[in-house]
């Protein structure tokens, strides 16, 4: 096992903080997590951001359908020489940011399972990625800070139920897999990280055009969250005033001084359904 600390060093390379750099450095723990996820020999991996190949060792050894897509060029080299060492070389390995990588593309018609240790800084931007990407992915197997997946798996009423709470779990089944303590990563970060798996659901309640508003309404919700809806839809993100926003919460049996943590996905499914006809007129 080649240790990231050890190889960073002797690349003269740091992991870099703007990028929410932190690699898992234990063999146990990632075979451990690539074992709970299931996969065969038959499976099309796509990984974000293997960093030094902790997840892509285990991986590579179950299914030789495997793309990495890294970021950081410097990483690249070292990955290389790390597969190497383990007799691997039918990773394909995309140098690439992520968030501007077409998801269909690599697919190519088939479903994907995408699995990563996600850098901490972007990782809500990855999963609406990957959401607004689900035709070509079939499951996911995600790493974050323990605060995020909390925020992910949060019930409405809970205060940490947010945007991201119910975007999530409109577009899929999520279920925690396993906690991850600071002492599995290079460098320690000072939060504990849990791995969070995602069963897209393959069919939609909504067409393309209706989700996106479904998730303009979830937004604009949000984006006042300590006011009542009757005030936080009010704004640019729909668009519509105090009097048409009544008139739509009363067509969808929403009380307007409820706020938006209160809401089930199901009832902003309703209130989208509400809000349409008014959008349209625009």
């Amino acid at each position: 096992m080649i240790y990231p600390g050890q190889l960073l060093k002797e690349k003269q390379i740091y992991a870099g903080k703007e990028m929410g750099q932190n690699f898992l450095s234990n063999p146990e723990t990632a075979r451990m997590i690539v074992d709970r996820t299931g996969i065969d020999r038959h499976t099309r991996v796509l990984e974000i951001g293997p960093g030094l190949g902790a997840l892509t060792i285990p991986i590579a050894k179950i299914t030789r359908h495997i793309t990495v897509v890294e970021k950081d060029r410097r990483l690249i080299p070292l990955l290389t020489q790390v597969l190497e060492s383990h007799e691997i070389d039918w990773v394909r390995v995309v140098n690439q940011d992520f968030l501007k990588t077409d998801i269909a593309a690599l697919a190519q018609g088939q479903k994907l399972v995408v699995m990563g240790n996600l850098p901490y800084n972007i990782s809500s931007q990855i999963l609406f990625q990957l959401i607004r990407a689900r035709d070509s992915v079939g499951s996911a197997f995600l790493m974050f800070q323990k605060e995020l997946a909390d925020r992910i798996l949060a019930t409405p009423g809970n205060k940490a139920y947010s945007r991201l709470s119910a975007v999530s779990q409109y577009a899929a089944d999520i279920r925690r897999l396993v906690n991850i303590g600071p002492g599995a990563f290079f460098p320690k970060p000072e939060v504990d990280s849990t791995v969070l798996s995602f069963d897209f659901f393959s069919s939609r309640s909504f067409s393309p055009d209706m989700e996106q508003q479904l998730f303009t309404v979830i937004k604009a919700a949000f984006s006042k969250r300590r006011k009542s809806l009757k005030n936080s839809l009010v704004g640019p993100d729909l668009g519509l005033d105090k009097p048409t926003i009544a008139q739509a919460l009363k067509n969808a049996d929403i009380t307007p001084e409820r706020r938006a943590e209160t809401l089930s996905v199901k009832e902003f499914e309703t209130l989208t359904r509400a809000v349409e006809p008014f959008l349209i007129k625009e």
